[in-house]
């Protein structure tokens, strides 16, 4: 009787420390989730920063090349010709 007891209250002990073991995990899936939020959320902010520094780079590049800058003018003429397609079409279909 005795060694059923303490079967008993070895498997009581065991259940207790995987209920415990459990309940940690959860709390720290529940703090890694969180983090992981804040972080997608950071990454989210980061990329829009990185796209506004892009469009400006692009910008300066530009106003560079129309200063008389060589080294974007190759650049700048394609997007000045792309410009003067777009408004053509505009013209074309208002002509339409």
């Amino acid at each position: 009787m005795s060694e059923l007891l303490e079967r008993v209250g070895s498997l009581q002990k065991a259940t207790t420390t995987l209920i415990n073991r459990h309940q940690q995990l959860q709390q720290q899936l529940q703090a890694l989730a969180a983090e992981n939020a804040q972080l997608k959320e950071e990454n989210a902010a980061l990329k829009k920063r990185v796209e506004n520094w892009e469009a400006k780079y692009s910008t300066l590049k530009t106003a560079n090349a129309m200063l008389g800058s060589n080294d974007y003018k190759r650049e700048t003429k394609l997007k000045i010709n792309a410009m003067m397609r777009e408004i053509d079409a505009c013209i074309a279909q208002l002509a339409d």
